[in-house]
């Protein structure tokens, strides 16, 4: 359980860039043995204040106290030996080193002659994993070799190999399939019970409120506020972060919703695409909900002519077409924003403006030349209409939040004037702020007559956000339920059914 006397507290943090002041004035404390949330958009000041805590920034102004003790940290090993580790969202492994010794790197138990006691480096590196409960690795396995999820546990054996105090953990879950979400959730638990303080985090409220004994909201780079979780609920949790009320979320547009734009009929394509037949309108959201493996993406994938059909038939404006490749899909006004944004959407390294103009830059090609000005011209609009935040332009898109490499996508897949525009998961890995701002987005675009199919695992952005529901299960359509009977329980039933109509 956690001690009322905090082991590191940090006051008056100020920090400015090129400047820019993006941390002002701000007091952070945690306590042995309890779990603090930091929460806050993207843009709030979150790493700032982490980085400055873990020894990787030197703050502008204010004090760090560690044990009752004012200290300067210069470098992480600075904050190492204070006792504060960090677990980056980014792992900071050697893939080509075993796991025992990435675990002791750097700090490797020696023999009496002073040579690295190998025996020694692998049965610690065993008893921290066994205090982990991690027994499925081998300590000398390569790390290459491993999960992300396994490859956090050694980061975490890692760190309390140098006596960990306080463990900082960035967006621990943010690639982890929701098996091993729970697995680290339990690691947690048992760093807690152990007298670890945990600073956690994450843009995902039931973790906060499964694991938080207290919550810290940045906003701006500004404190707003550190409460007993027990004394807020996630609506007040928002309205900090944010400025606004969660209903503000899911800002619905009252569009007009037109004629059948796509038709698809029987749709088959191998175990997870089984006769999928459904009608889509100008104007309307259309949402898909489904477990994972569910054929959500699967679907989105054949439409997008990835995965071509099988057998069945697709119709574009009333004309029987055949999807055999994206370029297919595009050229017949259909656009598809995937799941991935960071291996399928963007090209990180690039700017901003060959970024947008990827999916059409034939057409802004003369010859073997690209029309310069026109490209810049189009990502400006871009970075206008969609309020995408960025120095310039030219600004590599690796550089943007999550929520902004968001926009850049959907941007680049605007310039193709879909007619169809399908969205796998539009707002996963987003902060709540950007998330409202890509809802509204949406209703902006079916106010035009764009018709949207929305793909997502959160069923508050599907009941929120969609005029209708398709529910997938075993790559079949098992309920399609419309806005106003689409309940939570209704939805769910549909999503464990095996058979069409089972439980729509």
């Amino acid at each position: 359980m956690s001690n009322s006397t905090a082991y590191v507290s940090l006051t008056g943090m100020s920090k400015s860039f090129g400047g820019v002041k993006v941390l002002k004035d701000v007091s952070f404390d945690v306590r042995p043995g309890e779990v603090h949330a930091l929460l806050g958009e993207n843009g709030a000041g979150k790493s700032t204040l982490i980085k400055m805590m873990s020894g990787l920034y030197t703050p502008d102004a204010g004090t760090i106290t560690v044990d009752g003790r004012e200290l300067k940290f210069s470098t992480t090993r600075d904050a190492g030996a204070a006792g504060i580790a960090t677990v980056y969202q980014e792992l900071l492994l050697f893939p080509e080193l075993s796991v025992a010794e990435n675990v002791f790197l750097g700090n490797y138990p020696r023999t009496a002659t002073g040579i690295i006691d190998w025996a020694e480096v692998r049965r610690r590196t065993r008893d921290l994993l066994d205090q982990l409960d991690t027994f499925d690795l081998d300590v000398d396995t390569k790390v290459l070799s491993l999960s992300v999820a396994q490859r956090q546990r050694v980061e975490i054996a890692k760190a309390l190999s140098k006596n960990a105090r306080i463990l900082i953990m960035d967006e621990p879950t943010a690639s982890l399939v929701e098996s091993d979400v729970q697995r680290l959730m339990a690691v947690v638990r048992q760093l807690r019970e152990r007298g670890v303080g945990i600073v956690y985090v994450s843009h995902r409220m039931p973790e906060i409120f499964a694991l938080a004994d207290r919550v810290t909201v940045l906003r701006d780079g500004a404190h707003v506020a550190t409460r007993d979780i027990g004394e807020v609920d996630e609506n007040q949790l928002v309205s900090m972060m944010v400025g606004r009320s969660i209903e503000s979320l899911f800002p619905k547009a009252q569009a007009s919703i037109g004629g059948t734009v796509l038709r698809v009929t029987k749709l088959n394509h191998g175990r997870h695409v089984r006769d999928i037949s459904f009608a889509l309108r100008r104007g309307e959201i259309l949402g898909i909900a489904g477990l994972v493996g569910s054929g959500r993406t699967e679907l989105a994938l054949t439409l997008f002519g990835m995965t071509p059909a099988t057998s069945g038939e697709i119709e574009m404006e009333g004309k029987a077409v055949r999807i055999g490749s994206p370029r297919q899909a595009r050229d017949l006004g259909i656009a598809y924003v995937p799941e991935d944004r960071g291996l399928q959407g963007l090209v990180k390294a690039m700017a901003i403006r060959k970024n947008v103009s990827m999916a059409t830059i034939e057409r802004l090609s003369s010859g073997i030349f690209i029309k310069a000005g026109e490209e810049a011209q189009r990502a400006l609009d871009a970075v206008k209409r969609l309020s995408i935040r960025c120095r310039n332009i030219g600004q590599p898109v690796g550089e943007l939040s999550g929520g902004n490499q968001q926009k850049v996508v959907i941007a680049k897949w605007l310039e193709t004037m879909p007619k169809v525009l399908i969205l796998d998961e539009p707002t996963r890995g987003v902060d709540v702020g950007a998330k409202a701002e890509i809802h509204t987005i949406m209703g902006e675009l079916v106010k035009q007559g764009v018709a949207i199919i929305m793909i997502s695992s959160e069923l508050p952005e599907v009941l929120g956000m969609s005029d209708r529901v398709l529910v997938i299960s075993g790559g079949q359509i098992t309920g399609e339920i419309d806005r106003a009977d689409a309940t939570p329980e209704r939805v769910g039933a549909a999503m464990t059914a095996h058979r069409s109509g089972e439980a729509a």
